[in-house]
């Protein structure tokens, strides 16, 4: 782990986070554009938690196409083992999710072949702001998934794999490798990994101050608006009461 990777320690704080309220607290910090937007989750109900591996693609084109693939220009061969995307997945595993950029286009990247390698990783997980396809198959792969849709368009036509673990978009937003992705049903959000703590501090004080306000204003009958949003002064009462 490099010096400035997201402990195990924090991902498992984060565990207990929902998606808005890491949003709010980032929005607070100026960076709101944090949201992977247009996709879908494909694995409802499970919450990701994970560092970032990415990949990145670009419009297809023959002598592109060769320099990745190998072989001439209009003769590339099909496969490259060593290619971009193959680098990407295999530097996957427990603890992080391949996020693609896939331009947003409507052609599947990767499907139940290519994709049974993030399984074999135990990767947690796989986002990409492209469509995917044989969903089925892969969900008994095991690990979390969004999409911008599904389809049964391979990216063959629309795109190739470019470079693996640089800075790249996805869904319109900036993710570089090593950024925190937390995601649930409301959606996914990148936490740049200098932030994590910070953010994460926040969000765990803002969580317990609404939890207190939902029991406040049951007990005393009183419309949300009462206490919420919670303000600084209320924060301050709350650690107060709890002797912090």
């Amino acid at each position: 782990m490099d010096n400035n990777e997201v402990s195990d320690e924090i991902l498992e704080r984060y565990k207990h986070m929902v998606s808005a309220t890491v949003y709010t607290s980032l929005s607070r910090m100026g960076y709101e554009n944090c949201v992977i937007e247009g996709v879908k989750p494909y694995t409802p109900g499970r919450k990701l938690v994970s560092r970032a591996v990415t990949l990145r693609y670009l419009p297809i084109r023959p002598d592109l196409v060769a320099e990745i693939r190998g072989g001439e220009a209009g003769f590339a061969e099909p496969n490259n083992p060593d290619s971009p995307e193959y680098a990407a997945m295999g530097s996957c595993g427990p603890g992080y999710t391949l996020v693609v950029d896939a331009m947003g286009k409507p052609a599947a990247n990767i499907g139940d072949v290519k994709s049974i390698m993030l399984k074999m990783v135990n990767a947690d997980g796989f986002i990409t702001d492209g469509y995917i396809r044989d969903l089925a198959p892969i969900l008994d792969y095991g690990f979390i998934i969004y999409a911008g849709g599904r389809t049964p368009r391979a990216a063959r036509g629309y795109m190739t794999e470019y470079a693996a673990n640089v800075d790249i978009q996805c869904g319109g937003t900036l993710v570089r490798p090593g950024d925190l992705i937390i995601g649930d049903d409301d959606g996914v959000v990148v936490v740049p990994k200098q932030l994590a703590v910070p953010v994460l501090e926040w969000a765990e004080e803002h969580e317990a101050a609404e939890q207190r306000i939902l029991e406040l204003v049951q007990k005393e009958n009183v419309p949300p608006g009462t206490y919420y949003p919670p303000t600084d002064a209320f924060k301050a009462r709350m650690r107060e009461e709890q002797g912090a």
